[in-house]
């Protein structure tokens, strides 16, 4: 079955206002940039977002975040977006806090079909106990928090039940996919790409480059295409445009140091 759409505004055509959404990529690395500009354009709004971060430097959620278009975000980290905490604590979005690799387990259990699990992670904290804020009301006090969860003991430990996550659609990148919807990431962006694309009802991969049916190995494959309904090739330019998130210069070596 030949999955290619012609273009990110055809693949993301009907993705309704209020949509849930799952999103991967981590930082700047593996994000779906073009899925998600296309949704701006079709100025979606309300959205429930599924993802590790909610964008940086204006690029990724965050271009969703500035136009107020989310709604609730399920994530693991705020970081270095101020736009983010700003409307968190101001109570304009509804924000649900996991442990990160919790949130990466959820994704997967329900793409697997597992509706819950238990973990250790978060036992004896407001994680399991309940009391996160998830909505502030704008002047410092809390206006939604979090439930009690599910606490049991195996084998002297005890573990917090936590349920799998299921989106009506999911936004993915990834380095090559062929016209079946089989997947390869580069490197980092292997990160919750894969966890995102299978957590999604309706999974929608922008692929840097693509390829035939069967112009990638088996074995290679990250992704197989069951878990993928639209694929769209991205152009050189998009492919090519990935941002850096903070610049480092390693210190210059000593002049004149001699190595024995």
């Amino acid at each position: 079955m030949d999955k290619v759409v012609a273009t990110a505004l055809d693949a993301v055509a009907d993705v309704p206002d209020g949509a849930s959404l799952a999103v991967g990529g981590f930082g700047l690395s593996g994000v779906p940039n073009a899925l998600i500009q296309a949704l701006h354009e079709r100025g979606v709004s309300g959205l429930s977002v599924v993802s590790n971060n909610c964008g940086a430097m204006e690029s990724g959620l965050a271009v969703l975040l500035a136009a107020g278009r989310i709604a609730r975000v399920t994530g693991s980290y705020i970081g270095g977006n101020k736009e983010f905490a700003r409307q968190y604590l101001a109570g304009e979005i509804e924000v649900e806090m996991i442990p990160q690799g919790t949130l990466a387990e959820r994704l997967r259990a329900g793409g697997a079909g597992i509706p819950a699990f238990y973990t250790p992670a978060g036992v004896g904290t407001q994680v399991a106990e309940g009391g996160l804020p998830w909505r502030y009301d704008g002047q410092g006090g809390v206006a939604l928090a979090s439930s009690p969860k599910e606490v049991r003991e195996f084998d002297g430990t005890e573990y917090v039940l936590e349920r799998g996550i299921r989106t009506d659609f999911a936004l993915v990148r990834a380095a090559k996919g062929d016209r079946h919807g089989n997947l390869v990431f580069n490197k980092s962006s292997r990160n919750f790409n894969p966890l995102a694309a299978m957590a999604g009802s309706v999974t929608i991969a922008e692929v840097e480059e693509l390829v035939e049916p069967g112009e990638i190995e088996p074995d290679a494959v990250h992704l197989p295409g069951i878990f993928v309904q639209r694929v769209v090739a991205l152009t050189p330019e998009q492919a090519a445009d990935k941002k850096i998130e903070r610049r480092t210069v390693s210190a210059p070596e000593a002049r004149g140091t001699v190595s024995a």
